[in-house]
């Protein structure tokens, strides 16, 4: 997120104050996947699972400029010391 701040900053000076609308959201979530390569025109590596469509959920219904994590992420992070 930090990141994205320093970048949109550095942008609006080249690109103009409507680049300052740029935001993120992000939801974790933590769990089983199941992983795989898509083939076809181009091909791209792609996660599957319950848990990747709760993160997908918690980051598409989320607030603008927020990260929010699950209650298994919250528990994993606690249990690893952060």
């Amino acid at each position: 997120m930090n990141k994205l701040n320093v970048l949109t900053k550095r942008l609006e000076v080249s690109l103009g104050p409507d680049t300052a609308d740029l935001s993120m959201r992000i939801g974790l979530h933590s769990g089983p996947v199941t992983a795989g390569v898509l083939r076809g025109e181009r091909s791209r590596f792609q996660l599957f699972g319950d848990t990747m469509n709760t993160a997908s959920r918690m980051e598409s219904t989320g607030t603008k400029g927020l990260i929010h994590v699950s209650q298994a992420t919250a528990d994993a992070l606690v249990a690893g010391g952060k």
